[in-house]
C-alpha cells in the first residue's frame, strides 16, 4: 500500500481575459505564475473580445492562450457578446476545472467569466477590484460590471487603500481583500526595459516618423462610449485650438476604429496643423509615445494608472473618474469634456513651468511592481 507523500496539490488558476487592457494588466500574473511551478498550475483563455489588439499584447508578453473563444464580431452589441460569453465559458471550465479563475478589471468579460464561475461554483479571484465612481453611467458600462463581479467574486485584489475602503463598505469580507497594488506598474517597469533594447527600430514607424523633435508632444486618447456625439465634438474643438496656439508643440492622437470616433474626428482634425491623426498603435509603440510626451489628455482609465510610472501629467477628459488617487496627490487633473476647460488646463501646463513641474513630481500612487506576487501570495494563502 502506497504511502501519503505529503506532497502539497498545486492549485490549478485559470486566467481569463478578452480586451488589450486585461492582457497587459494579467500578462505579470501570468509571469509570476510561470516562475512559480512548485505552487501553482495553470491555463489561459482568451474571449477574443478585442482580438487584434489583444493578440498584439500575446506576442509582447509571450502568452500563448490554451484556449480562445474568438467573439469579436464587428458592431455586436453588448447583450449579443454578454449571451455568447455565457454559452462559451462555462465549456472552457469544465475542460479546464480550475480551483479558481481570475479576472481582471471592468470588461464585459470580466463580469460574465465570473459570473459564469459563480453559477459552477469555482472561486473567482478579481484582479483591480474595488474602483468606483457610484455613478452606473460613467463610466458606461464599466461601473456596473466592476460592481456586478465584486457581489460574486471569492477574492478581490485591490490596487489601493482606496478601492479596499470602496468594498468594505459595500459588506465585503474584509478577510478577503488585499491590497496589491496595480499590475500595471508590473507591466510597465517590465516593458520599457524590453522596448529601450529596439527603440530605434520602433522609432522608424509611425507616428514617430512623422515626428518634429523639437516640438513638446500631446497624446491624446478618446475612446468611451458615454463620450460618443457632443463630448467628442467638444475635445476635437479644445485640440484644435491648442493646436493654433503654440506652435512649438504636436498634438498625436491614435484614432479609435470605431465610427463614433473616427468619424467626427477626422471630419473636423483631419488637415489641422500640427495634429497628427494615426491609427491605433500597438502596445509598444503606444508605451513609447506615452514615454516621449510632454503630458497626456485621455479618457482611458489605463492611461491614467500608467502615467505616473513614466511621470506624465494627465488631464482626463471625463466627468468622473474611479481612479481619484492620481487627482488627489495632483499627477491628474479630471477637465470634463468642455472646451474652455480642456484649453485652459493644457495651457497651463505649457505655459507654466512650475505647474508642470508639480504634476510630474507628485509620485505614483498605483504601487511598487510587486503587484503580482501578492496576488498569488494571497491565494496561497487562502487555498492551500
Amino acid at each position: 500500500m502506497a504511502g501519503n507523500t505529503g506532497k502539497k496539490k498545486k492549485i490549478n488558476v485559470l486566467v481569463c481575459m478578452g480586451t488589450r487592457p486585461e492582457g497587459i494588466k494579467l500578462a505579470p500574473v501570468i509571469t509570476a505564475l510561470k516562475q512559480r511551478k512548485n505552487n501553482f498550475s495553470f491555463k489561459v483563455c482568451s474571449t477574443g473580445q478585442h482580438r487584434e489588439m489583444l493578440d498584439q499584447v500575446f506576442d509582447f508578453f509571450d502568452i500563448v492562450p490554451d484556449f480562445d473563444l474568438d467573439l469579436m464580431e464587428k458592431n455586436q452589441s453588448l447583450g449579443y457578446l454578454s449571451s455568447k460569453i455565457l454559452k462559451e465559458i462555462g465549456k472552457i471550465f469544465d475542460e479546464a476545472a480550475p480551483d479558481i479563475v481570475l479576472v481582471q478589471g471592468d470588461t464585459t468579460t470580466a463580469f460574465l467569466t465570473a459570473l459564469s464561475a459563480f453559477y459552477k461554483k469555482i472561486k473567482t479571484g478579481h484582479v483591480e477590484a474595488g474602483l468606483r465612481t457610484y455613478d452606473r453611467m460613467n463610466p458606461f458600462p464599466e461601473e456596473i460590471n466592476r460592481q456586478l463581479v465584486s457581489r460574486v467574486a471569492d477574492f478581490h485584489f485591490a490596487p489601493t487603500k482606496k478601492a479596499f475602503d470602496n468594498l468594505a463598505g459595500e459588506n465585503v469580507d474584509r478577510e478577503n481583500i488585499a491590497v496589491t497594488g496595480n499590475t500595471v506598474v508590473d507591466a510597465i517597469l517590465w516593458s520599457i526595459k524590453k522596448i529601450e533594447k529596439y527603440m530605434v527600430e520602433i522609432e522608424k514607424g509611425e507616428p514617430f516618423s512623422l515626428l518634429d523633435e523639437n516640438k513638446k508632444i500631446i497624446l491624446v486618447t478618446m475612446h468611451r462610449r458615454e463620450s460618443f456625439g457632443k463630448d467628442i465634438e467638444n475635445v476635437c474643438r479644445a485640440l484644435k485650438e491648442i493646436s493654433g496656439s503654440y506652435d512649438k508643440i504636436q498634438v498625436v492622437y491614435p484614432v479609435h476604429l470605431n465610427p463614433n470616433v473616427r468619424g467626427p474626428v477626422y471630419e473636423m482634425l483631419g488637415k489641422v496643423k500640427n495634429i497628427i491623426l494615426t491609427r491605433p498603435l500597438g502596445y509598444e509603440p503606444f508605451l513609447w509615445l506615452m514615454s516621449r510626451s510632454y503630458f497626456i489628455i485621455t479618457d482611458s482609465g489605463g492611461v491614467q494608472e500608467e502615467a505616473p510610472t513614466l511621470k506624465k501629467p494627465v488631464l482626463v477628459i471625463r466627468k468622473k473618474t474611479e481612479r481619484t488617487e492620481s487627482v488627489d496627490i495632483g499627477i491628474s487633473r479630471l477637465v470634463g469634456t468642455e472646451t474652455k476647460n480642456i484649453v485652459a488646463n493644457a495651457s497651463g501646463l505649457l505655459d507654466n513651468e512650475e505647474n508642470y513641474m508639480k504634476m510630474v513630481s507628485a509620485g505614483n500612487p498605483y504601487g511598487d511592481g510587486h503587484a503580482a506576487d501578492k496576488i498569488l501570495d494571497f491565494i496561497l494563502k487562502k487555498m492551500s
